[in-house]
């Protein structure tokens, strides 16, 4: 009697043990069942196969959006470009040549940074400096017919591109009215100095499509002595083959205006606006011999001329008054967003009794006077002319 009891409590607990253990399993099928039907679905109903051996699976969500590049997360990037004006690096040969620029080569030594000298920091430290080439580099001898009258014909030997390479001077416009001075062989002669020295040249069917900090710039040269629908037709498609081939920033130079008036004429005026009404983001200008107004058109800047610079064309002009124009152009991604500007103030000559050639910032006070007769001089500017750099007011 006693063995059928303990033989039945035995019984009893055996199956209370193989219940739990069912139940138990049960529970673990559940639960795996659950997790491997969860985790084969991808969005909804799309199953995500495994990839087979040796297989690569490439994920590409659909873009949404929130994926596209925010105006915040693009690169900016500053980019600084100095201007100066006439660069007549050579003489004419009637000249006196006791005081002439080659001569005063020769007095240094046949040291090429000796015109640079007072400037070349600025140069340096930018990202781009352009000036207008306004003289030859030629060993030719045959001078070009220009009429009658008092006409100049300036030529420098080839060496003297070093006078640009040695100041950080990268670029240079060659349409001026004394490119052809010797002929169709003093033109082929410069372009091919400049190409071997790695000077970039625009100009007379040239143009610059540079790559500066990955910013492409695009700068353009023009004799503009006459407003002309052909004239016209040129600035618009060499803005519009620029922008086809990435230019961010276009900049034209023009030679033009009246020599020795402080103030530009329609021609000027209707170019530089068209220029800018086309495409152009700021336009730079030469040949006056003076400086002329600076305009502030639609947001953008015109500088009608920027005088002399380094100016072999007279051993001692009366007017020495010159600047350089630097510009800080914004950009973010592959758009420029504004850009500010600043003048140094300077004289050609290091010394006021004569022409020494070597182009000099000024201070005290004839910083002041010419930063004062530069903003009379442009009104639309409203004083903004300073040696800091300064927003251009765009309403």
């Amino acid at each position: 009697m006693r063995r059928r009891r303990r033989n039945s409590k035995k019984f009893k607990i055996r199956r209370i043990g193989f219940a739990t253990f069912s139940i138990i399993i049960l529970i673990l099928s559940v639960y795996s069942f659950s997790k491997l039907f969860y985790s084969n679905k991808s969005n909804g109903n799309n199953p995500v196969t495994e990839p087979k051996d040796n297989a690569t699976t490439t994920v590409n969500p659909t873009p949404t959006t929130d994926d596209k590049p925010k105006e915040k997360d693009l690169e900016k990037k500053e980019i600084l470009l100095s201007a100066a004006g006439d660069c007549t690096l050579g003489t004419d040969t009637n000249f006196a040549k006791s005081t002439s620029l080659p001569t005063m080569l020769q007095n240094q030594g046949n040291d090429y940074t000796y015109f640079m000298k007072n400037v070349e920091h600025i140069f340096k430290n930018d990202d781009y400096t352009l000036v207008n080439l306004e003289t030859t580099f030629t060993d030719a001898t045959k001078k070009a017919n220009k009429g009658s009258g008092t006409v100049f014909h300036f030529k420098g030997s080839k060496d003297f591109v070093n006078i640009l390479t040695s100041s950080s001077i990268e670029g240079v416009t060659l349409s001026n009215n004394h490119i052809y001075d010797y002929g169709k062989q003093g033109f082929d002669d410069t372009v091919e100095v400049l190409k071997n020295a790695k000077v970039d040249f625009c100009g007379e069917g040239f143009k610059i499509l540079k790559d500066i900090k990955g910013v492409k710039f695009g700068f353009l040269g023009y004799q503009g002595w006459s407003d002309t629908e052909k004239l016209r037709n040129t600035i618009k498609k060499d803005i519009d083959e620029l922008k086809e081939n990435g230019a961010t920033v276009i900049i034209p130079y023009f030679h033009w205006g009246i020599e020795s008036q402080f103030k530009p004429i329609d021609t000027q005026v209707n170019l530089a606006r068209f220029s800018i009404d086309s495409g152009a983001h700021m336009v730079l200008g030469s040949h006056p011999h003076v400086i002329q107004t600076m305009e502030n058109y639609k947001g953008k800047l015109i500088a009608y001329s920027l005088s002399n610079f380094s100016f072999g064309g007279n051993s001692n002009p009366r007017e020495k008054r010159t600047f350089i124009l630097q510009t800080k152009f914004n950009i973010q991604g592959n758009e420029l967003k504004d850009y500010t500007f600043k003048v140094i103030p300077a004289s050609i000559s290091s010394v006021d009794y004569k022409n020494d050639y070597c182009p000099t910032p000024v201070e005290g006070d004839k910083k002041d006077s010419l930063l004062k007769f530069m903003n009379d001089l442009s009104p639309t500017l409203n004083g903004s002319i300073k040696d800091e750099f300064t927003e251009l007011n765009n309403s």
